[in-house]
Order: structure tokens, then C-alpha cells, then sequence
């Protein structure tokens, strides 16, 4: 208080004898004095003004749910059964979007765009998914959305599920991986998160339902796995290892990296990428029960309790107006989990209203819940209709630094920024691509969505091979202004939209990127129509 009275008192006795000099000064002197005080002034406003510019980095937290469905969120989906405060509280005070898509239908696809601002199609993984002890997806001279903000000053870790695969060291006289036991787990893994620009990882390898079974940290194992043990799939396992602690275990994992990153005044990107409501369906005690639509309803309430965890611990620390809060699912509802806890049976639809499951091409598989809160940039209480894609969120943070991508990098990613900020005057993208667990293609531009496989694409009925059994046809095209339930192809009545839509999505292909800008090389051949459903079929 001392120190600021005596730098009051100084500026005020300067400036009075400033004026003084000025007012005995000659006229025709005076024009040179001003411009000199302006000079002299204008190198400690200008390096204070970058230092306030440089402090108002957001900080960036981008939370990942694992195969939550549109419909089981509370604030898309009013008539369901499951009550999600949280994510509701982040739509109500930020911006909710009521037509967003995962770039995939299944989870390890949808993680490595989100990532690398790239569908995943033009990598290596053309259909199916990744498992716990696959190979690294991602290579790593792909920049990802973190060493990029690594690059703009940003701490950057993930903390939860990691599913884009590791370069596990193997014993001696093992070549390859069958049970996991040929791994040397006391050795560190290599072509990890910290190999992609990540400062600090604290998760698991891929889907709670994959071993092995083991926390990791930056690049080793917390502990050895001495036990085997069936978690849905069977492999090693560390003794203490209960799937029901580790949404309980990340959301504090995140609280703690946020306050000590906070205390450094560094910004920070945390991608926190919870393993739930993902199989098993494992919620933990307290919230066992709780929701009174079957357990996997309590799971999801354990998860929206996760990302109450993040926003209390922002609003503690006063920090929230300057942080950037992402709240997202990597695909749709998974079908399977009906088998058991089937909440449909008692009204709760998490797929909505839409057709099919994750998996599928259809809506259900990869249109998916997506909502930021940033207060000091976001309005409470808006909503965008916009047509996006979570493949868009590293185009979206360069955006927000004022930083231009490397013109061969994320080449399928287009800013939000304009819907996030209320300034958008016409859509982000012109048109948008999804994949099934199949590796069968949608383009969706405007209203018109092409498909092209007869049937799901996925695990929904009918699969590929029933569809072209039964005759229908090998291609579908909806009116998804009139038809989001996807119920009637009209394919047949518009062969110049599926013309059109065709080849817009061979150019996306055969370019190498969606974006404007110089062609790219895919990493494999890519097959646009991936007929694998006639294979078996004599008249293929």
C-alpha cells in the first residue's frame, strides 16, 4: 500500500513540474516537448500492453466423455431420465451445439482428429479401433493441438484414456504381443503422449474394458502388473486396480494439475479424457444407485459429477472467466450396454431421436453433445445450429491465439472461433465427413447427407451384408431438414446431389485435405467405397 501511495505521490510531483517547464517553454517548442513525452511513454505502454495480451492466454480444458450419447445429456435431451447439472450449468452460462459430429463413429478415430485436426481416414487405421497394447497411431512429425500450444507457451497434459496406442518394449525372445505378458512393463514406452507435445500424462492406455490394466505416468507404468484379471477382457493387471476408482481418480488428478499450474501463472491445456459411461459400466459407490436408471445411469451422473469437479476447482481458484471449457463425447451411446441396463425400456433414449448407435453412419453413432463455457468471451444461454465437427478444434485454438497452422497440418480443421464469439455470419465449413466402425463414408453438406453403404455401416440393423442381401440399395441420401430420423432414402429421386456429394468427397481424398491449400498426401491408399460387405457373397 506504502509502495503504491509513494508512486502516486511521485506522478503527481512529476507532472506538475513537467507542466510547469511546458507552460515557461516557447510556443513553437512545445509540439517537439509533447511529441518527446509521447515517445518516452509509448515503450512502457506498449511492453505493458503485450504483457496483459500475453496473460490473457486462455487456459483450455477439453473434457471427453467415452460413448455418451446426444441424448443422455439433460440440456439436448429434455425428456430424459437421467439428471446432468453440470453439463447443463456449462450450457447455461456458455454455448451449447445442437449439430455437432465426431469425425468417427467409434473411439480411437474420433481421439486422432480431435488431435491432429485431420480425419482419421488418412492414416493408417481405416476401420475398427485401436486396443491396449496397439501401436502408435498418431506419428510423430504430426503436429497435435498440443505441441502446438506447447509451442505458444501452454503447459499441456492428458490425464484419463489415451487410446491412440504405445511403443511397448518386449522381453527378451518376444517379437510380438499376444497376451501382454511379453511386455516388459518395468521399461519405459515410447511414441506416447510427451512424444506429441504433451508435458504430463497420468491414464490409462485405451478403453477400461482393454487391458492391461495399470495406471501410467509420462512413460512408465505406476507399479507392475503381478495379476491376471477379466475387466469384459481378460489380461495383466496391477493388484490394486479397480475400474470403479478411476473416474473418481482423474477428475482429482485434474484438479490438482489445474491449481498447480494455476499457482505457476502459466496457461494451461488439460485434455481430460474420462473412460465413462464406456464398459465396464463401473460407477463407484457413491453414486451407485443414485440415479434410478440402472447402473449405467448412475455412471453417467458419475461422470457429469467429474466435470463439476473441474468447474468448482476453476471457480475456487477465480479463474474460470479466463478458461476455455470444452465438454464433448467421442462418439455415440454404444448398443450393447441395452443387454444389460437397458434404460430404453424405461424411457431414457440416449440416442435421442436419432437413428442408430455408435458404430454407425447413422446420426446416432457420431452426433454427439458438445458445449463450451469461456465467460469472458461466451455470452451465457446461446446456442448454435452451426454444422461442425471436434475436428475442428485445433484450427479453433489457433484461432483464438491469432496463430497460423503450418499450411500441411491439420487439413481438415476449420475455426469455431466465429460461432464461439457470435460473430459468424455464414457456416464454418461447407460440408463435413463421418466414418463408421466399418470404414464406410458420410458427407453431409447443407441438408443433404450421403451415404455410401446399404446398410449401418456399424453394428445396427441392418449391417452391410443383410442390407445388400436383402437388396437395398448401395447407396443412401437423406433430407436431414425434414428426415433426421434418416428414415427415407432418396437416393434415387436426386442422382445429381449424390453425383455432386460424390465428388466432393473423392476430391476431399484424392486432395489430401478438405481445407484450402496446397495437396497432401493421405498415408494409405484410400478406398472410397469399401465394399467389404459383398465378400462373402457369391455374386459379388
Amino acid at each position: 500500500m506504502r509502495k503504491k501511495w509513494i508512486l502516486i505521490k511521485f506522478s503527481k510531483n512529476y507532472f506538475k513540474k513537467m507542466k510547469t517547464i511546458y507552460m515557461k517553454a516557447k510556443p513553437v517548442l512545445r509540439p517537439q516537448m509533447l511529441l518527446a513525452v509521447a515517445l518516452l511513454l509509448a515503450g512502457p505502454i506498449a511492453g505493458n500492453c503485450q504483457r496483459q495480451h500475453q496473460k490473457q492466454k486462455p487456459n483450455i480444458i477439453f473434457i471427453l466423455a467415452d460413448d455418451l450419447g446426444y441424448g443422455d445429456v439433460r440440456t439436448f435431451n429434455p425428456k430424459g431420465k437421467i439428471a446432468t447439472p453440470n453439463i447443463d450449468r456449462l450450457a447455461s452460462q456458455g454455448m451449447k451445439f445442437t449439430d455437432a459430429h465426431s469425425s468417427s463413429a467409434v473411439c480411437t478415430p474420433s481421439r486422432y482428429s480431435i488431435l491432429t485436426g485431420r480425419y482419421p481416414w488418412r492414416s493408417t487405421l481405416q476401420k475398427g479401433v485401436l486396443g491396449g497394447f496397439s501401436e502408435p497411431m498418431i506419428k510423430e512429425d504430426k503436429l497435435t493441438v498440443a505441441s502446438f500450444l506447447q509451442q505458444s507457451g501452454y503447459y499441456t497434459a492428458v490425464i484419463g484414456k489415451w487410446h491412440l496406442g504405445l511403443d511397448w518394449q518386449l522381453k527378451p525372445g518376444n517379437k510380438k504381443i499376444k497376451t501382454g505378458w511379453e511386455i516388459d512393463y518395468a521399461k519405459p514406452f515410447k511414441s506416447g503422449p510427451l512424444s506429441l507435445g504433451f508435458d504430463y500424462f497420468y491414464g490409462i492406455s485405451a478403453s477400461l474394458d482393454m487391458p492391461p490394466f495399470i495406471f501410467l505416468e509420462n512413460d512408465h507404468t505406476v507399479g507392475l502388473p503381478t495379476i491376471t484379471k477379466k475387466i469384459v477382457r481378460t489380461g495383466p493387471t496391477e493388484k490394486n486396480f479397480k475400474a470403479e476408482d478411476v473416474v473418481p481418480f482423474v477428475a482429482r488428478k485434474t484438479q490438482q494439475v489445474i491449481t498447480q499450474r494455476h499457482q505457476r501463472d502459466q496457461p494451461f491445456f488439460i485434455y481430460m479424457a474420462l473412460p465413462s459411461p464406456h464398459t465396464p459400466i463401473a460407477p463407484s459407490e457413491q453414486f451407485r444407485g443414485k440415479s434410478g436408471m440402472t447402473e449405467y445411469g448412475d455412471y453417467v451422473q458419475e461422470t457429469d459429477w467429474a466435470v463439476g469437479q473441474v468447474l468448482h476447482t476453476l471457480d475456487s481458484l477465480g479463474i474460470a472467466g479466463n478458461t476455455m471449457v470444452v465438454f464433448t463425447s467421442d462418439n455415440g451411446f454404444a448398443p450393447y450396454v441395452l443387454k444389460q441396463f437397458d434404460v430404453e425400456q424405461l424411457g431414457h433414449f440416449p440416442s435421442y431421436i436419432f437413428r442408430g448407435y455408435k458404430a454407425d453412419i447413422w446420426e446416432g453413432g457420431h452426433h454427439i453433445p458438445l458445449v463450451i463455457q469461456w465467460p469472458d468471451m461466451v455470452k451465457a444461454g446461446q446456442v448454435s445450429n452451426d454444422l461442425v465437427s471436434l475436428t475442428d478444434f485445433m484450427a479453433t485454438t489457433a484461432d483464438i491465439l491469432g496463430k497460423k497452422l503450418p499450411a500441411d497440418q491439420a487439413v481438415d480443421s476449420y475455426s469455431m472461433l466465429p460461432d464461439i464469439i457470435q460473430q459468424s455470419t455464414k457456416p464454418i465449413r461447407p460440408a463435413i465427413v463421418y466414418l463408421s466402425i466399418d470404414g464406410n463414408f458420410a458427407l453431409q453438406e447443407s441438408k443433404w447427407k450421403l451415404e455410401l453403404c446399404p446398410g449401418s455401416g456399424g453394428w445396427g440393423d441392418p449391417r452391410n451384408r443383410k442390407a445388400y442381401l436383402q437388396g437395398l440399395p448401395p447407396i443412401q441420401l437423406y433430407d436431414m431438414e425434414n428426415d433426421i430420423r434418416e428414415q427415407n432414402n432418396v437416393a434415387a429421386a436426386h442422382p445429381d446431389i449424390v453425383k455432386s456429394l460424390t465428388a466432393k468427397l473423392r476430391s476431399y481424398i484424392d486432395n489430401g485435405r478438405s481445407t484450402v491449400g496446397p495437396k497432401q498426401q493421405n498415408e494409405v491408399s484410400v478406398d472410397l467405397w469399401k465394399e467389404v460387405y459383398k465378400k462373402d457373397h457369391k455374386t459379388k
